[in-house]
């Protein structure tokens, strides 16, 4: 009987590499491929794409398993960065690793991986796959602090289907022991944080390059101005560091927060307290919708949702659906629900999907 051929996107981080070595510790044909999605500046200090490649390659060796390197910049720059730019461009906080799974991983990716002859895909995310009665469920991983479904919520059901997650079951301390034991060059490195593209350099200097620079004033919701920003795309809803007004005399001790944008006036509205009303929501509005299931939840239901990546789930209602836009109500109100990140709705562990955050209610 044939090994079923598994191509595994190793990105030269721990968590892929273990991924590639319980395959084929599990008796797959494994073959590895490393992904370059970005070269507008392949030369600079904080690009670690050709270590990442150097550490991909030796894990392959350690497995005696073959790797090939592609290049998906340019449908990177096309599908993923371009959106990236628009959503900042027009005042809100996008969440570019969200598509780059949906357009790149899980799509360049896996055409790629189907012209190898690949039977399945699979990757170092912190996930499950599930089927039931038919239909491919995204299941949150074991690991709670790891879950990774909130930036998956966007694959679909073929693209599931074909979809291997060999780490959703395992604790990120057990998946460290593992590559420990197997000596693989990439046991002790440091999980890669922040934007895919941008790396560890500083974020303004990164936007600045693409973007023009537009200072302006902040102002309180009652017009008094305590300060200058530097730009509006470079603040979030809920950002407290960085503000450089915690001084100003109108100052009563309490920090200062990002409440609102002014893109008319280019101001940036800020308020005192955590607790703030303004940073308070009872919903939201989002677009760009996608269910898992390829048909839409009911609503009037009881579930709970995201609206970023580090939060716990909050129960929810979803009070009006159709195939443009929903209506999300909290059980609770929510801190700073930011328009341009993702609300991703679940059944107790099932992703259902979710959509792009436009406004608040």
């Amino acid at each position: 009987m044939t090994k079923k051929r598994v191509v595994v996107g190793l990105s030269g981080g721990v968590d892929s590499s273990v991924a590639a070595l319980l395959l084929k510790e599990q008796g797959y044909d494994v073959v590895g491929l490393f992904m370059k999605n970005w070269e507008d500046d392949d030369n600079d200090e904080y690009c670690s794409s050709k270590q990442d490649l150097i550490d991909a390659v030796s894990v392959a060796d350690r497995l005696g398993i073959e790797i090939e390197a592609v290049n998906f910049s340019k449908e990177y720059k096309e599908r993923v960065f371009q959106n990236f730019l628009d959503e900042y461009k027009a005042g809100r906080t996008p969440n570019p690793d969200i598509f780059c799974n949906s357009e790149i991983k899980f799509k360049a990716f896996l055409d790629h991986a189907m012209g190898l002859g690949a039977d399945m895909i699979a990757t170092g995310h912190y996930a499950q796959v599930r089927e039931k009665n038919g239909l491919f469920q995204l299941l949150k991983a074991e690991d709670g602090s790891k879950d990774q479904s909130y930036f998956l919520y966007r694959l679909n059901q073929a693209q599931l289907s074909k979809t291997l997650f060999p780490l959703g079951h395992l604790l990120k301390r057990e998946v460290r022991d593992i590559a420990r034991n197997a000596q693989l060059a990439t046991s002790e490195k440091k999980d890669s944080t922040g934007i895919c593209f941008i790396g560890e350099r500083p974020f303004r200097e990164f936007l600045n390059r693409y973007l023009p620079r537009e200072p302006g004033e902040m102002q309180t919701p009652e017009g008094t101005v305590v300060g200058q920003h530097d730009g509006l795309m470079y603040y979030t809803l809920g950002q407290r560091q960085g503000l450089k007004i915690g001084g100003s005399r109108e100052s009563n001790g309490e920090p200062w927060f990002v409440a609102a944008k002014d893109m008319d006036r280019n101001v940036l509205v800020v308020v005192q307290g955590h607790e703030h009303p303004m940073l308070l929501n009872d919903g939201l509005v989002a677009n760009q919708l996608h269910w898992i299931a390829g048909h839409e939840p009911e609503t009037h239901w009881v579930y709970a949702a995201k609206t970023r990546y580090r939060q716990p789930d909050a129960p929810c209602e979803i009070d009006r659906l159709d195939s443009e836009s929903t209506d999300i109500r909290f059980g609770q109100r929510q801190w700073a629900i930011t328009p341009g990140q993702s609300a991703v709705v679940y059944e107790s562990q099932v992703c259902l999907g979710g959509g792009i955050i436009t406004a608040t209610v």
